[in-house]
């Protein structure tokens, strides 16, 4: 419940950041315009995004009798979920993630390095981690929150475009220049750091809800230890964008992070202290 509620805090930030920065540039015509162009970006974003991420890591479907695609049938029955697409992606990284619009349209993707790496009761944590994704419907608030962080993005660099062609309202609406490019920049950069948030939430939710399909917390606790020391060795071959960090168990790019601030996964020791109940 803590977390649906930081989630639910979080989002109208952004919406309030989104009527700010529409607010600096002084026309009502052209934010709107804008933000439904973020909006119908995200919409085809959202019914497409599954297949465009397994299409950029070449990820392959398994076979229904793979080991891994049992492990899902029975944890998805466990957790009462429909039963998802099940891929792999040829990387010795280890990772997985889950996407689809909802739980009736899903997928879960996990590396070849993770089969590899983990053993039975660790892959059914993860497995189960990524279940409750679905099953807490993250990839839709993942859309909402990306829609609207899209959409101040947008609106930020038209602010600018229109103070570069003088574009201000002739009879003065609108604020001061400086103003607006002072929130041009600053709306953008708070509506990254909030969706960022946003993920780290989601994740510990994740994690709270895997350990009660998959039976036990130990699991994933021990996945993500693993998973995290190979992820700061090991880099992710199949690396179409960092865009799509948010997506996995571990963020795959984390080396490259200067900030943790800007981290779309919380602390992993801070996530197993959560599981375990008690200090790492």
């Amino acid at each position: 419940m803590k977390n649906q509620i930081k989630t639910t805090f979080l989002l109208a930030l952004l919406t309030v950041l989104l009527v700010l920065i529409g607010g600096a540039i002084g026309g009502r015509n052209g934010a709107t315009i804008f933000f439904f162009i973020a909006l119908a970006i995200n919409f085809v974003s959202y019914w497409f995004s599954d297949k465009i991420v397994l299409k950029l890591y070449r990820a392959q479907p398994l076979p229904i009798h793979d080991p891994i695609v049992e492990s899902v049938r029975r944890l998805s029955q466990r957790g009462q979920l429909p039963m998802p697409r099940v891929y792999e992606i040829p990387t010795d990284a280890p990772n997985a993630f889950a996407t689809g619009r909802n739980p009736s349209h899903a997928a879960v993707a996990v590396t070849s390095g993770i089969r590899r790496l983990l053993n039975q009761d660790e892959l059914e944590g993860v497995l189960a981690h990524e279940l409750a994704h679905i099953k807490n419907r993250d990839t839709l608030i993942s859309c909402i929150a990306a829609s609207i962080a899209g959409a101040i993005m947008l609106l930020a660099n038209m602010s600018r475009w229109a103070l570069i062609f003088g574009n201000r309202d002739s009879r003065g609406g609108g604020a001061h220049p400086a103003a607006i490019i002072l929130m041009s920049i600053i709306a953008p950069l708070a509506a990254m750091i909030v969706q960022m948030a946003i993920s780290r939430s989601r994740e510990f939710f994740a994690d709270e809800t895997g350990a009660s399909i998959a039976g036990t917390p130990r699991g994933l606790a021990t996945a993500l230890q693993k998973i995290d020391a190979f992820a700061r060795r090991i880099p992710l071959t199949a690396e179409p964008s960092p865009a799509t960090a948010h997506l996995f168990i571990i963020n795959p790019f984390q080396g490259r992070n200067l900030l943790s601030l800007f981290s779309t996964h919380p602390p992993v020791e801070e996530r197993i202290r959560r599981l375990l109940g008690r200090r790492v």
